[in-house]
């Protein structure tokens, strides 16, 4: 199994999920579990719609496969029109792959591509954020920020270096103690021009691209402080650098916009993106990238040579304008926007916990971060990280009837992202789950 400790099944049975329906789902004895996690953060309209499944098998009777190599098939020519729609600015051309690794491994063969051909050989390098996590292929493992996820497939692909992340709650361990983070703006400033700092010292004409998601995942959800993308926009700018918006999780509905750029006002040269773009019921990723990247590839003899057996898939293809069928026929974006308060609402409950130390996130999409001692910020070290963890939460939030993550990548945290159709009776029942679990995790360490 996949991230999967195998010695926790030796004196135990191994989960088996067998159906869903709306925003649960049931094991093999029926228990049923409010499905916290949106699966993995792609579950927008959650399970059971037999729309999805339809479209899937309508289009399988019709044209069950042909690649994309040197030809086309209506599906994707209409997603990818749909898709360049909705994305900001001349994000036009996109690029279609089976998931958001591949999505990040083509964004990055096309930066240093592009570069190639535009007399700018040098620019290869890449920059990203401390903790953050890009992938599991050697490319994206390169540029993902999380050691312990990296150094056993050691030597990976080199020429990526690491930028702070914004993790306001930590802004005085992040900055040395220049910045508590009682100012986000200047804590924003800080971080974006840090970005700068790395590509002076790499040398300008060396780098290729930064990526950074809308909200960084790994570590529990880190949002941007005002004006922090605006700033990076300018950065990019001046030492010619892509700005690469990895959205395979925040894209197609989880911050309330169909993109996360659009939520916090920035132009990215590419954005990548899965996931949500059908809800799970079939495996698809996109790259999107500016008019800009696509023109050197447009005359003469120049190829993109890069590709996937079943990148932009007919069923798959066929699922994800489904997708977004529903999403506008049932305002999916609009309710996101009007229930995100309520939600964030609901989770600050938790704040009353000794354990809780800060809740933090947009849209439908947050982390809770887990602490010693609440007054000093004083984390878990590593043998209690791993007796709260894996030795009691993860277990005991399933048994109580919620999937979710519990999580150490950084510091310890709990991660939600449930299905975009959830409502206030759902939040509800996800903060008394995670009462009744967080105040037994208070006792045991």
């Amino acid at each position: 199994m996949h991230f999967t400790r195998h010695s926790t099944y030796e004196t135990s049975d191994v989960p088996i999920i067998v159906r869903g329906e709306g925003a649960y789902i049931y094991d093999a004895q029926g228990k049923r579990y409010l499905d916290g996690l949106g699966g993995l953060f792609v579950s927008q309209l959650g399970h059971g719609r037999t729309e999805l499944a339809e479209a899937a098998a309508t289009q399988a009777r019709e044209l069950a496969f042909h690649p994309l190599w040197s030809y086309a098939h209506p599906n994707a020519i209409l997603l990818a029109e749909r898709i360049a729609g909705y994305a900001p600015g001349d994000l036009n051309r996109v690029f279609f792959t089976t998931g958001g690794g591949e999505a990040v491994e083509s964004a990055w063969k096309l930066a240093k591509n592009y570069f190639k051909l535009t007399g700018k050989p040098m620019k290869h390098k890449v920059l990203s954020r401390a903790i953050a996590y890009h992938g599991t292929t050697q490319g994206a493992l390169s540029i993902t920020g999380l050691p312990p996820l990296k150094q056993q497939f050691e030597p990976l692909v080199p020429s990526t270096f690491r930028v702070p992340n914004t993790n306001i709650y930590r802004a005085a361990e992040t900055t040395g103690g220049l910045l508590d983070g009682t100012d986000p703006e200047a804590f924003g400033r800080w971080a974006a021009d840090q970005i700068a700092v790395q590509i002076e010292n790499e040398g300008p004409d060396t780098v290729a691209a930064v990526f950074l998601e809308p909200v960084q995942n790994a570590g529990g959800c880190f949002p941007p402080p005002p004006g922090y993308f605006q700033r990076v926009r300018e950065i990019c700018d001046e030492y010619d650098v892509l700005l690469v918006s990895d959205e395979v999780i925040c894209a197609y509905g989880r911050l309330g916009t169909m993109f996360g750029a659009e939520r916090y006002g920035y132009q990215p040269d590419i954005i990548t993106s899965a996931k949500g773009i059908t809800s799970g019921y079939a495996p698809l990723g996109a790259m999107i990238a500016t008019d800009r990247l696509m023109e050197p590839f447009l005359h003469g003899a120049a190829t993109f040579a890069h590709g996937f057996t079943f990148g932009g898939h007919p069923v798959s293809t066929a699922v994800a304008m489904a997708n977004f069928d529903i999403f506008e026929n049932e305002h999916i974006l609009e309710h996101v926007q009007d229930n995100q308060d309520a939600f964030r609402t609901t989770l600050e409950r938790l704040t009353d916990l000794p354990i809780v130390g800060d809740v933090r996130g947009d849209g439908y999409f947050y982390g809770i971060e887990l602490v010693k001692d609440k007054n000093s910020r004083e984390t878990f070290n590593e043998d209690e990280s791993e007796k709260l963890l894996r030795g009691f939460l993860s277990k005991a939030l399933y048994d109580e009837g919620l999937y979710c993550r519990a999580d150490d990548r950084g510091d310890p945290v709990i991660q939600l992202s449930p299905p975009l159709i959830c409502n206030q009776t759902h939040f509800d029942e996800i903060e008394h789950i995670l009462r009744t679990v967080l105040d037994k995790a208070a006792t045991i360490l």
